[in-house]
């Protein structure tokens, strides 16, 4: 497992009874953990706000400090995100892709050339933020004309409007198959699919029934000379090597690379325990044949 550290305004403060207590730069939630199987002593500490699932399904926010704003921010380096309390539990924002966030940033540093990146399922930006920062073009694709305006707005507060950024609101299925036949090319492509989700016309996406075919689209848009291509999941029905078999089947039978798979988590201050946040998988070009 990977310990992220790469973002010092995220803190995990208190783990067990099936729920974390996490501070954002400050501000203290109490949200439901599903790994957090437990039991622990009670967090007597500061809250500003609790998540408590409903029996229906669902939940709400119940804030506890009055004087919590509807928003409020998170660094990471020299960017900056928006965080708002969202009513599926979320804030805007999953912070342990922070070191997927420094891998790129590397990644593209170090090559040395112009990089187009390709950013599917795109949500709010981190990752295509991160790449941009750094000089790549980035092609931001979500389904979500909320969750593309919410990009934008981070954007602008990480001061990168100057960036060669193009955000699109499209099903990632249909988009993908449109770049192909306009024969446009990635040096970079990056995915953080859902379990279940709908298009921006109602199209369905099942991650079983639709990743591998998905994956495969993808080699089509792969550069002569490709760097990264990075699939997270958050999913139950996926571990991180049926994402690496996939690879080993779609992206390696076209580019001869490396593939490294790993879990993500935060250890939980002033304890031994680590909150698990998640997979990854990657194929990177293998540097020793370039």
């Amino acid at each position: 497992m990977q310990i992220v550290k790469e973002i010092k305004d995220y803190k995990v403060i208190h783990l067990g009874n099936g729920k974390k207590i996490e501070s954002w730069n400050g501000i203290i939630l109490d949200r439901p953990e599903t790994s957090a199987i437990w039991n622990n002593d009670n967090y007597e500490g500061k809250i500003d706000a609790v998540y408590t699932r409903s029996n229906t399904g669902g939940g709400s926010w119940k804030i506890i400090n009055n004087d919590l704003k509807n928003s409020w921010q998170i660094n990471f380096k020299n960017l900056t995100f928006n965080l708002k309390l969202m009513g599926f539990k979320h804030t805007g924002l999953f912070p342990e892709q922070a070191y997927n966030w420094d891998y790129l940033i590397n990644k593209i540093k170090n090559a040395k050339r112009e990089i187009k990146v390709l950013n599917l399922f795109a949500y709010t930006g981190g990752a295509t933020l991160a790449c941009a920062s750094v000089n790549a073009s980035v092609v931001h694709v979500d389904s979500s004309r909320g969750m593309v305006d919410w990009a934008k707005e981070n954007m602008k507060s990480s001061h990168l409007e100057d960036k060669n950024i193009r955000f699109i609101v499209d099903d990632v299925k249909k988009f993908v198959k449109r770049e192909i036949r306009r024969n446009n090319k990635y040096d970079i492509i990056i995915m953080d699919p859902p379990t279940f989700g709908r298009g921006s016309k109602n199209e369905i996406w099942n991650i079983e029934k639709d990743l591998y075919s998905l994956v495969e689209d993808c080699t089509n848009l792969l550069s002569d000379n490709p760097l990264v291509f990075l699939i997270n999941s958050y999913s139950n029905n996926v571990d991180k090597t049926m994402i690496e078999n996939i690879l080993k089947l779609t992206i390696n039978k076209k580019n001869d690379g490396i593939i490294y798979s790993d879990e993500l988590g935060f250890k939980v201050e002033n304890t031994s325990l680590i909150m698990p946040c998640g997979i990854f998988a990657r194929w990177e070009q293998n540097n020793k044949e370039k």
